[in-house]
């Protein structure tokens, strides 16, 4: 038997929620000898059916998964336990944990300080008392050998993908969208790099392009300047959380995805645009270069001039944006839930 830590069935769905989702939906169908557990405080309470999940514990969040979840595996003969959300039971050593990224080590002043001494203290932990350690690109796995002394074959990569029930996504006709935007999808956090994107917009010369950013301000986002710029500029519309239905929607009108990140271990949206035929201007980071290659148009993300005249270029080169347009539909092959589940279910078996 195989457990699934199912925790991030009680949270809000981010990129590491949906890589769980997402993978999870497809090992059901590869391997009927995984068991899924969680605490009460389920959300999604579809997927908790879909995975046929069992709450056990009387603990929530962080003392569920130090706690209760280490005492039920241990009265359950200890088997192999799958933690998808970077962190897991710290001292439970029969386990698998997938690190995402580790953006708290690279660069610890975009993160409270709190959550920086938490991770500091668990991740090191956990990856050296993991069997195997799981990652989503490349770039992230050298992270993990730089930043926790990780042997490499250790750790195993098991990219993201776009599923295909949100590539599927239906137009609303009831909302039809004009096509004279950018669009860039995250929440205001510092790393998310959306104060020179604000910044170079606001000198963009095209007063008919509106700039939409899908996502709310995060609590460590202290930028009053930025918050200043987004309501003084009518061209800049923050439209909060939006269902897959109204992503998939400006994703297929979007004249260009924009994703200025500073840091990302693989970063799901700009595939995502890729999949609606949305051409994409992103970072030149080693992720994005990893995942996107020659499917994308770059930019320095520390140099404002440098994303501004990029803009300007994509939007008055009709020619630069159907290329990318035609190189992202080919991209996105690359990358499919069933065979990233195919080679976790390969990982685990090979590990009881």
């Amino acid at each position: 038997m195989i457990v699934v830590n199912a925790r991030f069935l009680t949270q809000q769905i981010t990129g590491v929620q949906r890589f769980a989702i997402e993978i999870c939906k497809e090992l059901v169908q590869i391997d009927n000898d995984i068991k899924f557990v969680c605490p009460r405080g389920v959300i999604h309470k579809e997927i908790f059916s879909l995975f046929q999940c069992k709450v056990i514990g009387i603990n929530t969040g962080y003392l569920w998964e130090q706690i209760d979840l280490p005492v039920f595996l241990k009265k359950n003969k200890s088997p192999l336990l799958l933690n998808f959300c970077n962190v897991a039971p710290v001292f439970y050593k029969n386990k698998i944990a997938i690190i995402h990224d580790l953006a708290a080590f690279a660069n610890p002043k975009w993160f409270s300080w709190k959550f920086v001494m938490s991770y500091k203290i668990m991740i090191p932990l956990i990856s050296k008392t993991s069997k195997k350690i799981g990652t989503v690109s490349e770039f992230s796995r050298k992270e993990i050998v730089k930043y926790l002394k990780v042997k490499s074959d250790k750790i195993f990569v098991v990219p993201n993908a776009v599923s295909f029930e949100f590539c599927s996504q239906s137009s609303d006709d009831k909302k039809v969208v004009s096509d004279n935007y950018f669009l860039t999808v995250g929440s205001l956090d510092p790393r998310k790099n959306f104060n020179r994107l604000i910044y170079a917009f606001g000198k963009f010369k095209y007063d008919n392009i509106k700039l939409k950013i899908v996502g709310s301000p995060n609590k460590v986002f202290k930028d009053n300047n930025v918050r200043a710029y987004i309501t003084s500029d009518p061209r800049i519309e923050l439209t909060g959380y939006l269902t897959d239905n109204e992503l998939a929607n400006l994703y297929k009108s979007a004249k260009l995805f924009i994703y200025p990140s500073l840091y990302e271990g693989f970063g799901i949206p700009p595939l995502e645009a890729m999949s609606f035929g949305c051409p994409t201007l992103v970072s030149d980071i080693g992720s994005l270069r990893e995942v996107c290659s020659e499917a994308s148009a770059y930019f320095n993300p520390y140099d404002e001039k440098d994303l501004l005249d990029k803009m300007e270029l994509c939007l008055s080169n009709r020619e630069i944006r159907t290329s990318l347009t035609e190189k992202g539909r080919e991209r996105i092959n690359n990358y499919s839930w069933q065979s990233s589940a195919i080679l976790m279910n390969k990982i685990m078996k090979s590990l009881i």
